[in-house]
């Protein structure tokens, strides 16, 4: 059909009075014009050199609970810090201490403030972390990377660590590792096998192993409480009723309370565990926590706060307050612990709790030592009397 000239007329006149949509690659922002009106209405340059200005200007999400002043720390630095990331690197070893982000890296690795190179050695921690830095779970609070199928261990791994940290002439070291259930035993001999060596090339060294459960196959536990040990750690990261939203759903409060309890059948002499607080647990349910681990005869407990390392993982419920922190303390000490660190930024492997531990050992150990000479001396006294 073909159209006469005045309907080709009558038609574009049609087209022209039907409004165009123009399609954009972006859509405008709505919030350009708030923003500028915002930036208008606020205060001027006259207004800030004359000090009229709002004492406080608020940005981001305002929701979202504030990090405290208490919860800040320093960028990590000093020589002992520097001298520690270096041996690192060059044997290849991961630290939990880089790998779940602690905020006191600085603090642990730094040593004494003003101290020599060797005694900031002395006072420095670090904890290495064996079988890689990927882990098979993936725990809700944790920022270590996850696989079902991590990289295979490196059989050269355990010397290279007790090479490690006899160079750096360390009183005391913590060892952990990565849950690695693609494992028929989890890693529980690579783990023995690295203490056995640690202490072959530095028997003074006092080594804590921080475990996870080993899927609650307490013959693996035995490996490694059996392997010359002197602090068995495990974390029960939180209490009861949150670990299945808190912890990945392999991991369990009692299995965790089980490791603990074998480790200590197994002759282990000090046994420790960990808690986080501000994950959306009560007072009741610390409390049945605590109580538990007494009744389990764990000696050393921690609590920190929980600080989200990054927007993937859960919220922070709430920040706790140091003088709860103080409480909790108090309370576990008069519950029976052996010894409690508790504060914002105290984590598992907090230096603080070495230190303390490292002196109930040796203590423990004199007092072993001053015991048959204490007995000796008696027989001689005895004898003595009767001739």
């Amino acid at each position: 059909m073909y159209l006469s000239t005045p309907q080709v007329h009558s038609a574009l006149r049609a087209a022209r009075a039907v409004p165009l949509h123009v399609r954009c690659l972006a859509t405008p922002s709505s919030s350009k014009n708030s923003f500028s009106q915002a930036l208008a209405d606020g205060p001027s340059l006259d207004d800030f050199i004359a000090d009229r200005v709002p004492d406080r200007v608020v940005l981001g999400n305002k929701t979202a609970p504030r990090l405290p002043s208490y919860l800040k720390t320093t960028i990590p630095k000093g020589a002992s810090f520097a001298k520690i990331k270096k041996d690192l690197r060059g044997l290849n070893l991961h630290t939990v201490c880089e790998e779940a982000r602690c905020p006191n890296i600085g603090d642990c690795w730094g040593g004494k403030e003003g101290a020599t190179e060797a005694e900031g050695k002395r006072a420095a921690t670090a904890t290495i972390m064996l079988m890689g830095d990927t882990c098979t779970r993936g725990c809700r609070f944790c920022s270590v990377k996850t696989s079902r199928t991590p990289p295979p261990l490196d059989p050269h791994e355990p010397e290279n660590t007790a090479e490690a940290i006899s160079r750096w002439g360390l009183g005391y070291i913590v060892l952990t590792s990565v849950d690695r259930d693609d494992l028929a035993d989890g890693g529980a001999h690579h783990f023995a096998e690295t203490i056995m060596k640690i202490k072959q090339k530095a028997p003074q060294i006092l080594v804590e192993a921080l475990t996870g459960d080993f899927a609650g196959k307490l013959e693996h536990v035995s490996v490694v409480a059996k392997s010359g040990l002197d602090v068995y750690a495990h974390n029960i990261e939180t209490v009861e009723a949150l670990t299945p939203f808190v912890r990945d759903r392999r991991a369990k409060f009692r299995q965790s309370l089980q490791v603990l309890e074998h480790a200590k059948k197994e002759g282990v002499k000090v046994t420790k565990t960990s808690m986080m607080l501000g994950v959306g647990e009560n007072e009741d349910q610390v409390m049945d926590a605590l109580r538990e681990l007494r009744k389990v005869d764990v000696d050393v407990v921690t609590f920190g706060q929980y600080m989200r390392p990054t927007k993937r993982h859960m919220k922070v419920d709430r920040y706790v307050e140091p003088a709860e922190f103080d409480r909790w303390k108090q309370v576990a000490e008069d519950m029976g612990f052996l010894y409690v660190a508790s504060g914002p930024l105290v984590r598992s492997s907090y230096k603080a709790g070495e230190f303390y531990i490292e002196n109930v050992l040796r203590g423990k150990a004199a007092e072993r030592r001053t015991k048959p000479l204490i007995a000796d001396q008696a027989l001689g006294n005895e004898v003595k009397v009767q001739s």
